[in-house]
């Protein structure tokens, strides 16, 4: 896809976003995709467009909405050149090379540590409830809460708009909500009607 038809269809609001487009890429990741399960969007650019109706119903700052978006743009982008051999290579995981990509830009570390870290969350709960491994699930939390730092509600608004899309179990997001007891629970606002 071109440069000019993800505009159209992204509608980039800040400088930034317009320079991701211009990356040739930053481009063939946001084509990648077909329906799957969690995805049966498909494609990365549609997923974004789910991700970012989700920001736009938050209740949020300006600032906070901006990086929202930043944090939506590259997360998943890079998925296209993720390994995905066994055993598993985490430095080739999609989340690094959405890091590394956006390090180009940005020199906030704690935005680069949510980018990097946006699924860890995903992989607490699994430990947890599908594998039984809760000290492990909970040492992972930890070290979660301490890399994004400051960013730590910004990383429960990401999670939640992240995990609200597509066909996604749910489970992971209401246990973080339930659970997590240093967050500011926020709910989606459509219009006048808060969901």
């Amino acid at each position: 896809m071109t440069a000019e038809e993800l505009n159209d269809l992204l509608q980039p609001e800040t400088e930034l976003e317009a320079r991701f487009l211009k990356d040739e890429a930053f481009r063939s990741g946001l084509a990648w995709g077909l329906p799957r399960y969690g995805h049966p969007e498909g494609t990365i650019w549609r997923h974004i467009l789910e991700v970012n109706e989700n920001i736009d119903a938050l209740p949020v700052d300006g600032e906070t909405r901006r990086k929202l978006r930043i944090i939506c743009w590259v997360h998943d982008t890079f998925k296209h050149v993720e390994h995905r051999g066994s055993p598993r290579d985490w430095s080739k995981h999609h989340s690094v090379h959405a890091r590394q990509f956006l390090e180009r830009y940005v020199d906030d570390p704690l935005l680069l540590n949510v980018v990097e870290l946006h699924d860890e969350a995903y992989y607490c709960w699994r430990l947890a409830h599908l594998y039984g491994k809760y000290a492990e699930s909970e040492q992972r939390m930890d070290e979660l809460r301490k890399r994004v730092g400051e960013y730590w509600q910004l990383y429960y608004l990401f999670f939640k708009c992240d995990t609200s899309t597509g066909d996604k179990n749910p489970a992971p997001l209401i246990w973080f909500e339930e659970t997590v007891d240093d967050i500011e629970i926020v709910e989606f606002r459509r219009g006048e009607k808060a969901i």
